[in-house]
């Protein structure tokens, strides 16, 4: 029963308009008027930090009729966040979005990744908006790439001795090419992720190293190669 203060129960009543409902969105090729939780689905991101901004997350869920039934946790910049990502991979499939939105995903930086994705579905801004029956469960996959790692750029540099490349989207570098000038022009890498599935399968670990190392750029013009970790 609703309370209405004496002011209220003393107005005359004004008949209402039509009554158009919510707005349509775009979910998986249909637009849908969404009155209910189980009326939202689709695939979409959503990346969070947490209080002192010292790590952030990248989430991605797949949600079908309200309920999420695939979940990717990526985390960076903060080893207790690895395991809370654990936890969150755990905790998400299975419930509802309102569910997920309102559970203590164990890490600030996922609970505000999950807001945020959360905001994506419900206006109707996701990957899969205008995908005719959505993504397939394993999409997040696809987001990691061959050898299923988390694509990461991590560069340090210093006013005083300039830029080393550490991690590109490539893999773990391992060396870098400078021209005449000290500029850098290209790099050396290694597809780690597809060298260790290289190694679990049999290959020998010099060879599984030799065939997943690549190199960008103008490599091979380089007048001096530098270790990003130790030069």
């Amino acid at each position: 029963m609703i309370n209405y203060s004496q002011e209220v129960e003393k107005m005359c009543c004004v008949a209402k308009g039509p009554k158009h409902g919510p707005a349509p969105i775009p979910e998986e090729g249909k637009w849908v008027k969404a009155y209910d939780i189980k009326d939202i689905s689709g695939f979409s991101h959503g990346v969070g930090w947490c209080a002192p901004q010292q790590g952030a997350c990248k989430l991605s869920l797949n949600v079908k009729d309200g309920v999420v039934v695939e979940a990717l946790v990526e985390t960076i910049g903060c080893s207790g966040m690895t395991h809370s990502a654990a936890m969150a991979a755990e905790i998400l499939p299975g419930k509802t979005l309102l569910e997920c939105l309102n559970t203590d995903l164990v890490c600030d930086a996922i609970n505000v990744a999950m807001r945020e994705l959360f905001l994506q579905l419900v206006y109707g801004r996701s990957q899969s908006a205008f995908s005719e029956d959505g993504l397939t469960v394993g999409s997040g996959l696809e987001d990691l790439g061959k050898g299923l790692r988390s694509q990461v750029g991590t560069m340090f540099s210093t006013e005083k001795k300039g830029v080393r490349y550490m991690e590109m989207a490539e893999g773990y570098v391992t060396h870098m090419a400078l021209d005449k000038d000290d500029q850098v022009i290209g790099y050396e890498f290694i597809k780690v992720g597809k060298m260790l599935e290289d190694i679990r399968h049999g290959m020998d670990a010099n060879e599984a190293l030799k065939k997943n190392t690549g190199n960008y750029g103008r490599y091979a013009e380089g007048v001096k190669f530098i270790d990003p970790r130790e030069e």
